[in-house]
């Protein structure tokens, strides 16, 4: 063995290591990245807290000691809600999970209970949930668990609180329903973008793009055919996603003119990104490098995985400026909840968002790039 020959090699390769941005990208930077993401979304999951909205048709002392206990026991934040108010409707309007309804009466059964020592009187808890929120089970379980405690503390058997769940709404939706609408959009941002990197930076490397000014196309011609080859990927990548989604899942999706509106103002966006990345990285290794930098954190971010909900309130406030986000939202409006109100006001935001980067992804293509 001659150490000699072996560290000439060692050398040679970390060398070839050093050059090459994308790897040492994904051997540093990327698991990096994922571990500051992920330790954000859950290193406080012993101290997370959630919004719990409350319902309180008694209006009493008892019934305000109970509010009280829920706030103390440190795992919710409770925001009251109007007894006057019908809650199925103002849960269904402002997309709350799940709201705790304690039922008038709840003083008088409560006195019975303590001041009469009769057993048999009890009380009757609502969940008024939505049953296609993730986060909404881990909710329950947490109020059960806090229930749980008051009824041993009452000493009484049997339990002083008893609970019931009731949906919110009219139709119940599958976790598979609200997640399918989400990789779509993260496919077609995965496809516009690295598409968009990949050719972009290998042709002006190569000093196509310089060449291209001496034909017939035009710069415009070039970009425009460009986005319709992108949009024809994620057109295909669309089917496929939704046939196998429909054949394994059997899902239940409202395909409406809505879904190739996001999937073209998805196209745009990320592609205006990827002709943004182009102009001001200039080798392809670190462009790629630059495209996951910003790509998978989104994909993390942006509720294509996760409900905001689980996000600390820092990241909740990320999530909402990314352009991701309202893609996934705007699908899911469409495709699950049929809300088009919902789905017009996320394309409207997520249009001036793509109009904005391409158009800046145009004045950053230049035909005189390349070498």
């Amino acid at each position: 063995m001659n150490l000699r020959v072996v560290g000439a090699n060692l050398i040679v390769s970390i060398k070839s290591f050093y050059r090459e941005k994308t790897a040492m990208f994904f051997t540093i930077a990327f698991p990096i990245i994922l571990i500051l993401v992920f330790g954000a979304l859950f290193m406080n999951q012993d101290n997370m807290s959630f919004d719990l909205c409350v319902q309180d048709l008694d209006h009493t002392g008892s019934s305000a000691q109970i509010v009280k206990t829920l706030e103390l026991d440190g795992k919710f934040k409770v925001i009251k809600i109007d007894p006057a108010i019908n809650a199925a409707q103002y849960t269904r309007n402002n997309k709350l999970n799940l709201v705790l309804m304690i039922p008038k009466g709840y003083e008088g059964s409560f006195l019975q209970r303590m001041a009469l020592n009769d057993p048999n009187a009890s009380v009757v808890l609502t969940y008024l949930y939505d049953p296609s929120s993730i986060s909404v089970f881990m909710k329950i379980q947490i109020l059960n668990s806090v229930f749980a405690g008051i009824n041993r503390n009452m000493s009484g058997n049997p339990p002083f609180i008893r609970l019931t769940e009731t949906s919110a709404l009219t139709k119940k939706y599958r976790f598979i329903e609200l997640f399918i609408p989400g990789i779509i959009a993260m496919s077609v941002m995965t496809l516009s973008l690295f598409g968009t990197v990949n050719v972009n930076t290998e042709l002006r490397q190569k000093g196509i793009i310089r060449k291209l000014s001496t034909t017939p196309i035009t710069r415009t011609d070039w970009i425009l055919s460009n986005i319709l080859y992108q949009f024809i990927l994620a057109v295909i990548s669309t089917i496929a996603m939704l046939l196998v989604s429909y054949a394994v899942f059997r899902v239940r999706l409202h395909i409406n003119a809505w879904l190739p509106l996001f999937i073209v103002l998805d196209v745009f966006a990320f592609v205006g990104i990827g002709m943004i990345l182009t102009r001001f990285v200039k080798e392809a290794q670190s462009a790629a490098a630059a495209a996951n930098a910003i790509s998978f954190p989104m994909m993390f971010l942006s509720g294509s995985f996760f409900p905001l909900e689980m996000m600390p309130g820092f990241m909740r406030t990320i999530a909402r400026m990314l352009p991701l986000y309202y893609v996934n939202e705007g699908l899911r409006a469409s495709m699950v909840f049929d809300d088009h109100m919902a789905a017009l006001r996320y394309s409207a935001i997520i249009g001036v968002f793509a109009a904005v980067v391409f158009i800046l992804g145009i004045l950053a293509t230049k035909w005189e790039e390349g070498r």
